[in-house]
């Protein structure tokens, strides 16, 4: 995944990506900013049964970083979550969740946040997670591991290893996932100093700053990973499916700090 294709990127291409992808956060910022909290914000619910929300906002940012990318990287693939999938020809595909967690847009709680990855042909290479409201900015892969927010720049770093006992756990369950995996999800929780729920992203951004050991995830897309994969391999961290094996795209996922509460955890999981 990350580590893999990194090595093979040009300087030069690798530091373009990372210009892009900034560019990519500012564009997403400027669009959503003035939406949230507003009085003007209309919703669609994308579901005729349940409630899959998405607003002017969510698609506003995507369009503007669509044309972003026509202007940067024409070349490059595109695969967002309200436009789908755009083909290209160099290899390397822009993976883009406008607002992940809109539900949280929706009730002015600052979890939201802007995925933006680039993935090769192996998985996400470089991410993205873009907080606008609090100005915080996450961003790992291509020999970037670090946040920028109110209080300056830092080099992200994931917890070190400690037993599921004194680990923060975090997840939207019992929101998403079956009965089966809330039952497989309600073993690690059992076992956990502290569990909170309802982050969305952001629960991800606190994982690779090192304030939280643990995320477990179901129903995902890969638009909604695959920025928090790159940035959590950057910072020392662990994600996986949750039989052990590559979650880029998607489904039941695994976020860990370091090896040692992954394999605590993972071993709960699977019962």
């Amino acid at each position: 995944m990350t580590q893999d294709l990194a090595p093979e990127l040009p300087d030069e291409l690798a530091a373009e990506l990372i210009a892009t992808a900034h560019a990519l956060a500012d564009t997403a910022r400027k669009a959503v900013l003035p939406l949230f909290r507003s009085n003007e914000l209309a919703t669609e619910n994308k579901r005729t049964e349940g409630f899959d929300p998405v607003t002017r906002a969510d698609r506003a940012a995507e369009r503007a970083m669509r044309e972003c990318l026509a202007e940067r990287r024409p070349l490059d693939g595109i695969m967002g979550e309200e436009f789908g999938a755009t083909e290209g020809r160099s290899g390397l595909t822009w993976v883009l969740d406008p607002i992940d967690g809109t539900r949280a847009f929706l009730s002015g709680t600052p979890t939201w946040g802007v995925l933006i990855a680039v993935n090769g042909a192996a998985g996400p290479i470089l991410g993205v997670i873009d907080q606008p409201y609090t100005g915080e900015r996450w961003i790992g892969g291509l020999g970037q591991a670090q946040l920028t927010g109110p209080h300056g720049d830092r080099t992200l770093v994931a917890r070190s290893s400690r037993p599921l006992c004194e680990a923060i756990l975090f997840s939207t369950f019992p929101e998403v996932g079956s009965v089966e995996e809330r039952s497989a999800f309600e073993r690690v929780a059992s076992g956990a100093q502290l569990t909170r729920y309802g982050t969305d992203c952001y629960a991800y951004g606190l994982l690779a700053a090192g304030q939280i050991d643990l995320v477990i995830e179901a129903g995902l897309h890969n638009y909604d990973v695959c920025a928090p994969i790159a940035v959590i391999e950057a910072a020392g961290g662990i994600v996986t499916n949750w039989d052990g094996g590559p979650a880029h795209e998607g489904g039941r996922v695994l976020a860990a700090a370091n090896p040692e509460i992954h394999a605590e955890a993972l071993a709960r999981l699977r019962g």
